[in-house]
């Protein structure tokens, strides 16, 4: 489910869900359940920024290049995974980020714009991910506790994953929104989080923007996250509480 929030009139998050393999690709509706005999499942958020209507745009070119490059890379088998998905996914990351920093050199109206990208990429027995930005991965296994599997590209980030911010301290920092890393945003050169998770029946991932996070502590994210398989619920309570930017999860279940 993807919100504008209380406060902005458009919506810069984007989303997506496929299922795909060599041939062909299917876009996925916002509840379902499938395979992987049909094919690979991606799931993507992407949360847009930019003046005007640009961070919309940035966002949707993350989304839409995914379904045109990744078919090429299906069938990808796990013994292949230490030297094929890494490569795969910067260079996925690395065409995103040179299409949306090409439009910001060429047109005034996209100067600056960027995007983050979270990705999570479904196969046999694997879940492979990368990240850039602040957008999140959360892997609740089945029997554990939740994890945030990406790291926040963000100083505030950094000073919490080394123990010198609590979270209450990293939700209420001035600069807890100025990104190190995006796509696009005049930012040189990226470097991607890419990794991998096996997956389990019962296990579960929810990918998200950081509106729901403005909006929801970990702990009451990781509850809502456990019960029943609704993403919206996520969505709707953050959107509740908080509603200052664009609200966006996907929450899935592996079968």
């Amino acid at each position: 489910m993807t919100h504008p929030g209380r406060f902005r009139p458009n919506n810069e998050d984007a989303f997506l869900a496929l299922n795909f393999d060599a041939r062909d690709v299917r876009y996925l509706g916002k509840n379902g359940e499938g395979g992987l005999e049909s094919g690979d499942f991606v799931f993507a958020v992407s949360d847009g920024m930019g003046g005007a209507k640009s961070g919309e745009f940035a966002s949707k070119i993350a989304v839409e290049k995914i379904t045109r490059l990744l078919p090429v890379s299906y069938g990808m088998a796990a013994r292949q995974l230490e030297t094929g998905f890494d490569d795969v996914l910067r260079e996925l990351f690395g065409q995103i980020h040179a299409a949306i920093s090409d439009l910001g050199r060429h047109y005034e109206e996209c100067r600056g714009m960027g995007a983050t990208l979270s990705l999570c990429w479904f196969m046999p027995g694997w879940m492979c991910f990368s990240h850039l930005g602040d957008s999140r991965i959360y892997y609740l296994p089945k029997d554990g506790e939740s994890v945030q599997i990406t790291h926040d590209h963000s100083h505030v980030g950094w000073l919490f994953r080394t123990g010198k911010l609590n979270e209450r301290e990293a939700r209420s920092h001035p600069q807890r929104h100025v990104l190190t890393q995006a796509l696009g945003a005049g930012q040189k050169s990226i470097d991607p989080q890419v990794g991998r998770v096996s997956c389990q029946p019962g296990d579960r991932f929810l990918i998200c923007s950081d509106g729901l996070v403005d909006g929801l502590w970990d702990r009451k994210m990781a509850e809502l996250a456990r019960g029943p398989l609704d993403a919206s619920r996520l969505v709707l309570e953050a959107v509740s509480e908080s509603g200052r930017d664009n609200t966006t999860a996907l929450l899935i279940e592996v079968s």
